[in-house]
């Protein structure tokens, strides 16, 4: 089974920044998505940011060129620098993968329980 666990959440001010980790365990292929996804009060959950199996990282149209994705392969932890905080970024960050089909969508396997990241004016 496979578990992802969220780490990194908290409050910050709005242009400050903040690092998610994400550890992952039970992941037996090599060959795996595994991404980041966020959801706002009253919004419907979004991509942030993912790398695909195929190890291309894709970024939301909202986040791009402030948050940055990365990947220790060898621990199985991913990690979300996020930059340039704005107060549209609130929400709970959730990680997520994927090992049937190695793509980055919504409906990814395997979801973690969410942190949430809240950014004040």
């Amino acid at each position: 089974e496979v578990q992802l666990v969220e780490s990194g959440g908290g409050l910050v001010q709005a242009g400050g920044s903040l690092r998610l980790s994400c550890a992952a365990s039970g992941i037996t292929r090599d060959n795996y998505a595994i991404g980041w996804f966020r959801q706002a009060p009253g919004k419907e959950r979004e991509a942030v940011a993912c790398i695909s199996s195929d190890f291309r990282t894709y970024y939301g149209d909202s986040v791009k060129g402030r948050f940055t994705m990365s990947k220790d392969a060898g621990k199985r932890t991913v990690y979300l620098q996020m930059n340039s905080l704005k107060t549209e970024d609130t929400a709970v960050y959730y990680c997520a993968a994927d090992q049937t089909t190695g793509w980055c969508y919504t409906g990814m396997d395997s979801w973690g329980k969410g942190t949430l990241v809240t950014v004040s004016s």
